[in-house]
């Protein structure tokens, strides 16, 4: 870590994800409307719109988020409302809350977390299928 301490803004090749935060949006800010940004975003403050194209949104236990989100990776350790689609992942802290539509290929929820709404969870090409439209089927590779 000798030097890391030192860096200037403009490094991007820190390790840690709260070290690389791009921008941030306290616990006293009120924002509405439509978002995009690159690297890691910390909200703490409130949000209602739509946050697209984006890296890593980092929820803080004081925001309050309500729209759709379109992002690579979801920290939650406040409240988000909506409908959510993570490429990478979605990490829901035991202060964290998601009510809405969820589609990412993995989710972690920690003791204390809540998820209410419908999951989708995509990212295995074999296993598209929704498995309780298909309750007698077993699994079966598919052969070429």
């Amino acid at each position: 870590m000798l030097g890391k301490s030192q860096s200037s803004k403009g490094d991007s090749k820190l390790s840690s994800p709260m070290e690389e935060i791009s921008a941030f949006l306290g616990k006293e800010t009120v924002f509405e409307g439509k978002m995009t940004f690159e690297g890691v975003f910390r909200l703490d403050g409130k949000f209602e719109g739509e946050i697209f194209e984006s890296g890593t949104l980092i929820v803080g236990e004081t925001a309050i988020v309500k729209g759709k989100i379109g992002v690579n990776t979801l920290i939650i350790n406040g409240q988000v409302e909506g409908e959510v689609y993570a490429q990478g992942r979605v990490e829901i802290h035991s202060t964290g809350k998601l009510h809405g539509n969820l589609s990412t290929p993995i989710i972690t929820i920690a003791e204390g977390g809540i998820f209410e709404g419908h999951c989708k969870m995509e990212g295995q090409p074999h296993q598209k299928e929704d498995p309780d439209l298909f309750p007698h089927r077993k699994d079966v590779p598919i052969s070429s």
